[in-house]
């Protein structure tokens, strides 16, 4: 069996509406980009909101991430405490929020939540800071 690297490409301002609505239709901005930047402010005392980037993964993927290159101190509700970069903070909060939000009444929308999770967590293992992200949302 071979193994391909998920690759992973940020998602120019011009197609981000676009791509989000792709992927997610109405459910981005109503639902999923909430979430995660309330995730954020939850789980990082420290962030005060800014500019995310977006990124495509080439699994089908998605995520994003405060664009600026910062270093967070994070306290999860599973006791996990450490600091995390701006990247591996996106990756988490994604994580979270697709988690959360898999389990919606909404059985399509539930779906492709959960799909997402699976497709984001697959190319988080291979991040440099996979083993604390793991922590954090473990």
């Amino acid at each position: 069996m071979t193994h391909s690297i998920i690759t992973c490409q940020q998602v120019s301002d011009k197609h981000r509406i676009k791509h989000t609505a792709d992927l997610f239709g109405i459910s981005f901005p109503l639902h999923i980009e909430p979430a995660i930047y309330s995730i954020t402010s939850n789980i990082a005392a420290e962030y005060e909101g800014g500019y995310w980037e977006f990124y495509s993964l080439s699994n089908g993927g998605f995520y994003m991430a405060p664009s600026e290159d910062s270093q967070y101190q994070v306290s999860c509700e599973n006791g996990y405490e450490g600091k995390l970069s701006a990247d591996a903070l996106g990756i988490t909060a994604c994580l979270y929020a697709y988690s959360h939000l898999s389990f919606s009444s909404n059985a399509s929308f539930a779906e492709i939540c959960a799909n997402h999770y699976h497709l984001l967590r697959t190319y988080m293992l291979e991040h440099k800071e996979a083993s604390v992200i793991l922590s954090a949302i473990d």
